[in-house]
C-alpha cells in the first residue's frame, strides 16, 4: 500500500545525490580508466554495476513510498483465540496496550511512531534516510536496499583502488586536477559508507535471526535483566529458530530472499511464536 502525505526530505534528496554520484563517478571514471568501456571487461562491469545501482534505487524507492503498516481502525484483540498464545501487556498495570493518541488497541509488536504521528505495525524504527518508517510491510525492501548498497560500495571501492593502478596518459592538468577531486570526494564517501552500511547490515541480519526489531531488542535487554533479578530465563516469544526466522522475514524461497517481494508477510496483525502449537502464517489464521 502506498503511504500518504509524502513531502520533500532533504535526507532523501541527499541519499539520491550520493547514489547519482557513485554511479557515475565509478562507471564513467573508476572502470573507464582502468579497463575502458569499449573493452568486454568494462562492459561487464558497468552492466554488473548498473544492475547492483538499479536493485539499490528500486529497493529505496519502495522502501521511501510504501507505508510500513498501519492498523485497521476496528482492530481489537481477542483474548480468548487459542490460536494467539501471547497478548502484549502495558508494563504498569497488565492491560492490553492501547494508543491513547490513536485511540485504539495495539496489535503485538505494534508501536506508536512520534514522528509519522500514528501507530506502525511491527515498528523498528523510524529512518530518516527514507523518511519514513521501517515496520511490517517494508521492512524487508529496507534490510535488501542495505545489502544492495553495502556492495555496491565496496565495489565501487574496489574499482576505484583498481583504476588507481593505471598510468595517466596524455591527461591536461586541467583533467588531472577534476580527476583528483572525484577521487578524494569519492574515497571521502565511500570508505566511511561502507563501513555505516556493513554495521547496519549486520545489526539487521543479527536482529533477523532472532526475529526482533531494534525496539523489541532493546525491550528484550530490560525483560532479560528482570527475569534474571527474579531467577528466571528470558526468551523472546517470536524466535522460533534462525532459519525460520529469516523465512518468515524474508520469504520461504531462499532465491526470492533478495528480490522485493513482500507476499509471504501477512497482515501484520499476529505473528508466529515459540508457544504456537502448530505452524501458522505470519499474520493470518488458519
Amino acid at each position: 500500500m502506498k503511504r500518504k502525505g509524502f513531502g520533500f526530505s532533504l535526507p532523501v534528496t541527499a541519499v539520491i545525490l550520493v547514489i547519482g554520484f557513485i554511479y557515475f563517478s565509478t562507471v564513467f571514471t573508476f572502470i573507464d580508466r582502468w579497463l575502458s568501456l569499449s573493452s568486454s571487461p568494462g562492459i561487464a562491469n558497468a552492466a554488473a554495476f548498473t544492475a547492483l545501482a538499479v536493485m539499490c534505487v528500486y529497493n529505496y524507492s519502495i522502501a521511501v513510498f510504501r507505508d510500513p503498516g498501519r492498523v485497521p481502525p476496528n482492530y481489537m484483540p481477542d483474548v480468548e483465540d487459542p490460536q494467539s498464545p501471547v497478548h502484549e501487556i502495558k508494563r504498569k498495570g497488565g492491560d492490553l496496550r492501547y494508543c491513547q493518541k490513536c485511540s485504539h488497541f495495539k496489535p503485538p509488536r505494534a508501536h506508536h511512531c512520534r514522528v509519522c504521528k500514528r501507530c506502525v505495525l511491527r515498528m523498528d524504527h523510524h529512518c530518516i534516510w527514507i523518511n519514513n518508517c521501517v515496520g511490517h510491510t517494508n521492512y524487508k525492501v529496507f534490510f535488501v536496499f542495505v545489502v544492495y548498497a553495502m556492495s555496491a560500495c565496496v565495489y565501487s571501492l574496489v574499482l576505484l583502488v583498481g583504476s588507481l593502478t593505471v598510468e595517466p596518459q596524455d591527461e591536461d592538468q586541467e583533467m588531472g586536477s577534476y580527476l583528483r577531486t572525484i577521487y578524494v570526494i569519492s574515497g571521502l564517501v565511500l570508505v566511511p559508507l561502507s563501513i555505516a552500511l556493513g554495521v547496519l547490515l549486520g545489526w539487521h541480519i543479527y536482529l533477523s535471526l532472532q526475529n526482533k526489531t531494534t525496539i523489541e531488542y532493546h525491550e528484550g535487554v530490560r525483560a532479560m535483566w528482570l527475569a534474571e533479578k527474579g531467577g528466571q530465563v528470558y526468551k523472546h516469544p517470536y524466535d522460533i529458530g534462525a532459519y525460520e526466522n529469516l523465512t518468515l522475514i524474508l520469504g520461504p524461497n531462499i532465491l526470492s530472499w533478495l528480490c522485493p517481494t513482500s507476499k509471504h508477510i501477512g497482515s501484520g496483525l499476529r505473528f508466529r511464536t515459540a508457544f504456537d502449537s502448530a505452524p501458522v502464517s505470519s499474520g493470518t489464521k488458519p
